[in-house]
């Protein structure tokens, strides 16, 4: 039998072009600079204990020693042991019983997996009532999820002994102890908010790239596991599995604390996928009205500590790049000068080609000046109601304020013409809004009559353009809110048009976007929201759409009416 200590000195051809080694090297170049010992795994224990797994490189050397066994390697052939050793152990009928155990596992994975939220409710249902006859009461079935399944699946629960007294503690401890029932939530939470798309549909990879890594990073193991855990429940709407995610949720948070106080944790890769997988926790489970936009925040900060160097390749570059949209959003309601208006921050980040630039990101690299123009249409507003204004004052800061904004709506013009009238695919077309059971028609007002109109509808070639085409309707409002030129402002009827363009938008866009992608449009249906009247056939429209999605997909953040979004000077209205 290969022991442990001679496979590590020993690597496939295979495994050679994994780790992309060239020639004989000893350690990997991060462990060489700190010069510590490296157990030439990639990537190595070292890399891995300090949160960076993917910088963990082996480069050329004329050295001569072992070859470095790719760490995927490593667990594959320490699982064949462990798997060895256990057939070896279990008699006939144990194998048969693990066999059986197996397969019932893996069908009730694939069906938590791929099957629609109804059906998987029912099967819940089913397996927490148990078969007929069956004599588990109500403590044992409320002291851990898997307890809950009949005799089908008995084999996956503990013993009744170890049901103890239904304690939340009794549920997280078996939860644990069933890394592959933990490994569906993930899965069920990954294919939700990181779905597998095509270049078309926008770049949704980040966060199921992060759950590639977590093996490697303790406190993304655990975000994972509460956030996942969390949103399964939630989506079964079984409040004992939603509480067993809460439970872990305190953990979480002060482990990231920790990181984020120390110098060199807090630049890790770990890190910031742990505090954006709380921004996922937060939309789905709001726990206070400012929770989601506080972890919004501190993400934008970290990001900012981090640097746009370090965005360049791998995870980080994903969870830039991908949520970019967000980290705008969060200036955007900042209403702050950010340093994504930098030019290293607009251009360093896609320097190397490990993605390119879309039409999207150019339509944000415009997005991202119109927080500089708030603060200083809010810096004008504070002199207009100073006791004392110089007019001098006055006129400088108005002048600067216009030009600016004049110059940066022609820019907007100009970019709609360049990529959304000439896009390969087409342009958005309309099409008549006939009533169907999927989701609300829209109507509005004819600003000419005053009449309730049923208008046309938008339908996109891809949902990227129509991401994009909610966020320029977007960015337009939030720019005509500190617009005040006396000639060519963007009014009230332009204004309405925006809002109106926006929701004629959401029907294409929610009922094709897969998993929970339709979070992308949550700070333009605010936007929108803003811009109507109260009471309205707009907003009331508006708000079945919030509720749709709310009851859909699981999101509190939609339920709640999103006021937390909102671009506007002090507390926003609630829904």
């Amino acid at each position: 039998m290969i022991t442990h200590h001679s496979r590590a000195l020993l690597v496939s051809e295979q495994s050679r072009e994994n780790t992309t080694v060239v020639g004989q090297v000893r350690s990997c170049r991060i462990c060489r600079l700190r010069k510590v010992k490296c157990d030439r795994v990639k990537p190595c224990h070292a890399c891995c204990a300090h949160g960076y797994p993917s910088k963990c490189v082996y480069e050329p050397s004329t050295d001569e020693g072992p070859q470095p066994i790719s760490q995927a390697d490593e667990i594959q052939n320490l699982r064949a042991e462990i798997h060895d050793l256990t057939t070896r152990r279990n008699n006939r009928e144990h194998r048969h019983r693990s066999e059986r155990r197996r397969a019932q596992l893996q069908r009730l994975f694939a069906t938590i997996r791929s099957a629609p939220l109804e059906v998987v409710s029912r099967l819940i249902t089913q397996l927490r009532a148990g078969p007929a006859g069956s004599n588990h009461d109500d403590s044992s079935r409320d002291s851990d999820y898997n307890a809950s399944y009949g005799s089908d699946v008995s084999d996956l629960n503990y013993s009744s002994s170890e049901s103890g007294d239904g304690s939340l503690c009794s549920s997280i401890i078996s939860l644990q102890s069933s890394r592959p029932m933990l490994d569906v939530f993930v899965e069920r939470f990954v294919d939700a908010f990181s779905p597998e798309v095509d270049i078309k549909s926008g770049q949704a990879g980040a966060l199921r790239r992060a759950a590639e890594i977590r093996m490697f990073s303790p406190i993304l193991m655990d975000a994972f596991e509460a956030v996942s855990v969390a949103f399964f429940g939630r989506s079964v709407q079984d409040p004992r599995i939603e509480s067993s995610g809460f439970y872990l949720y305190p953990r979480v948070l002060r482990h990231l604390q920790h990181a984020l106080q120390d110098p060199e944790r807090s630049k890790a890769e770990s890190t910031l996928a742990t505090v954006i997988l709380l921004m996922a926790f937060e939309s789905v489970e709001r726990t206070t009205q400012g929770s989601l936009v506080a972890h919004v925040h501190g993400a934008l900060r970290l990001i900012e500590h981090r640097g746009p160097d370090t965005h360049i390749h791998g995870v980080e570059h994903l969870l830039f790049t991908e949520l970019r949209p967000y980290w705008v959003g969060a200036a955007l309601f900042n209403r702050q000068p950010s340093f994504l208006a930098q030019e290293d921050w607009i251009n360093l980040p896609w320097s190397t080609g490990t993605t390119k630039k879309d039409i999207l990101h150019y339509l944000l690299d415009l997005t991202v000046k119109v927080p500089a123009l708030q603060a200083e249409y809010d810096a004008l507003e504070a002199t207009l109601e100073s006791e004392v204004p110089s007019e001098h004052e006055i006129a400088v800061k108005q002048a600067s304020l216009w030009n600016d904004v004049s110059d940066l709506t022609s820019q907007f013009i100009q970019w709609k013409r360049d990529w959304v009238d000439a896009y390969p695919d087409g342009p958005p077309q309309e099409v008549p809004a006939e009533p169907n059971d999927q989701f609300p028609i829209f109507r509005c007002r004819d600003l000419r009559t005053g009449a309730v109109i049923t208008p046309t509808k938008f339908v996109y070639p891809d949902l990227r353009l129509a991401q994009t085409m909610c966020l320029y309707y977007t960015s337009r409002l939030v720019l005509s809110s500190v617009d005040t030129r006396p000639t060519d402002r963007v009014g009230p009827m332009q204004q309405y048009a925006l809002g109106c363009g926006i929701c004629r938008s959401l029907e294409w866009y929610i009922l094709t976007a897969p998993g929970n992608m339709i979070n992308r449009l949550a700070f333009s249906v605010r936007v929108a929201w803003e811009v109507f009247p109260d009471g309205g056939p707009e907003r009331r429209f508006i708000y079945q759409v919030l509720k749709l999605v709310q009851k859909r997909h699981s999101l509190g953040l939609w339920g709640h009416g999103m006021s937390e979004l909102s671009t506007r000077a002090g507390s926003p209205p609630k829904v």
